[in-house]
């Protein structure tokens, strides 16, 4: 990687605010996941929604937001970074309006959907114009790290802001909140982040691999919400699995004929992109639910507020920002990426296992806090090196595409890890109630066991990063950037996507 010239004093500091112009984004999408969650009875009473319709609140939201990221993210190569980053901030924020007003539950369903596809654009290209914007190594690990603290702190602080707002004002506000954030964002996007061009559109758009690509991923992550209610052996599941399959075939065989293909294959010969987005979604596989589980826990058998189990998590927010002063980046530098992922994946396994051990009478202190405390470490210790990994070596005029892949590899990880281990919880316990255990009792036990299974695959998790990337290292103008002081950390967490089911 070489290392750009200088930045001057104005450029510097233009490219820091825009930096956080990019992460007042990422925080309206984090924030639209947890946020929603909480208002979703008061949005089931108003608007008269079926239990088994209430779900796609959410699930609108996730099948456009997930299916779309690749796409978004190469045509922002395309077409300019800028150019997509303001586009899916107006539609967002158009959407956000549209929802807040929606007369009716399908009116609203809609305008989740279109809210999908503007987080869609936004998320996609956000990691492309931080790499592009801090080519040097160190520059780059301090703004990754503010990237990686608003997207965990994101979802700690919807849990918060949806519990006020729906209890001081309404529902509706959960969605009215996005207006003056998206404008403010878009204004100062527009005048401070730098315009680029693109590759341009001369050969045109691989518009069939573009439509195969999306069905492809829309269709899983369909089959992955509806598991959860159907099974995974119904019909519905396996069609819509089985023709998420049979399309991204299709998509693979044409992007090796064409000539202007929307993801050049030769991007997936790039190892360290490839194998650290798979350890990625292994990781986010397994942890994903955490949030979702935890907060059902403090909720339903502590009896904790939407404000309490927000302020529960804070112990996870504040280690990952203490760890984004510096901490991580300093030890990815003196002891290497893979030492520090795995050991941060070995944290978060600690953390679940000790989820796994709660009880009805749990106090906070000792046991919830150290296992937010040792989850915390985990992300921040654990996504700065992937991610780094991820993006090292991808080119400068396909960041796009590569942070689409990332992106993409999370989202369906996140989404299956939560369909997978929430399903676990809701079987077992349906078990032991089955068995007259009392309703605490089963709850409590369906919980341990999904949260056993996450500490399981975190741990299969931590033996494939050890086989994919034991042969990557850190990138020597890091080493050398920070052999001193340490600096921030890096990033990973888009959309946090604690998804569905919250009804």
């Amino acid at each position: 990687m070489n290392l750009a010239t200088a930045p001057t004093p104005v450029s510097d500091r233009r490219r820091w605010t825009a930096l956080m112009v990019v992460c007042l984004a990422q925080l309206m999408i984090v924030l639209d996941v947890t946020i929603v969650n909480v208002a979703l009875p008061s949005i089931q009473h108003d608007l008269h929604f079926s239990q088994a319709n209430l779900t796609w609140v959410v699930n609108a939201f996730l099948v456009t937001f997930g299916s779309l990221l690749l796409f978004a993210g190469r045509l922002g190569d395309l077409v300019g970074r800028k150019r997509v980053f303001l586009a899916g901030l107006v539609i967002f924020t158009a959407a956000s309006f549209l929802c807040g007003f929606a007369p009716s539950g399908g009116a609203l369903i809609g305008a989740r959907f279109v809210q999908g596809v503007g987080a869609a654009a936004q998320a996609s290209v956000i990691l492309a114009i931080i790499v592009t914007e801090f080519p040097e190594p160190s520059a780059r690990a301090r703004a990754m790290s503010a990237y990686v603290f608003v997207s965990v702190a994101g979802g700690s602080l919807g849990l918060l802001a949806g519990g006020l707002l729906t209890e001081t004002l309404s529902w509706h506000w959960v969605f009215f909140v996005n207006l003056p954030i998206g404008a403010i964002a878009f204004a100062l996007g527009r005048a401070l982040i730098r315009s680029d061009p693109g590759l341009g559109l001369a050969q045109g758009i691989d518009w069939i691999g573009s439509l195969l690509v999306t069905a492809s991923l829309m269709s899983a992550i369909y089959a992955i919400i509806e598991s959860t209610s159907h099974g995974w052996a119904s019909p519905l599941v396996l069609g819509f699995g089985g023709l998420a399959l049979a399309l991204m075939a299709g998509f693979g065989a044409l992007q090796a004929r064409i000539e202007n293909p929307i993801m050049p294959l030769d991007i997936l010969r790039l190892r360290g992109l490839v194998n650290a987005s798979l350890v990625r979604a292994v990781l986010v596989t397994g942890m994903y639910s955490t949030f979702f589980l935890a907060t059902l826990y403090l909720e339903h058998v502590r009896h904790y507020s939407a404000l309490q189990a927000g302020a529960a998590f804070l112990p996870w927010t504040l280690t990952v920002a203490v760890l984004s002063q510096g901490i991580a980046a300093w030890l990815v530098a003196r002891c290497g990426s893979l030492p520090v992922l795995m050991g941060g994946m070995a944290s978060a396994v600690v953390g679940l296992l000790l989820f796994a051990n709660v009880g009805p009478h749990t106090t906070f202190v000792p046991t919830i806090f150290l296992a937010c405390f040792a989850i915390g470490l985990g992300i921040g210790s654990a996504f700065m090196p992937l991610l780094t990994i991820a993006m090292a070596d991808v080119p400068a005029a396909e960041a796009g595409l590569g942070s689409g892949i990332t992106n993409v590899s999370q989202q369906i990880g996140g989404a299956l890890g939560l369909a997978v281990l929430s399903t676990v919880a809701a079987n077992h316990t349906k078990a032991l109630l089955a068995a007259h255990r009392g309703l605490s009792t089963s709850l409590i036990g369906g919980y341990h066991l999904a949260f056993a299974a996450g500490a399981a695959t975190l741990a299969a998790g931590i033996a494939l990063a050890f086989v994919l990337l034991r042969h990557t290292s850190s990138p020597p103008e890091l080493k050398l950037a920070d052999a001193g002081t340490p600096d921030h950390d890096v990033p990973a967490l888009n959309t946090a996507d604690l998804e569905k089911q919250a009804a």
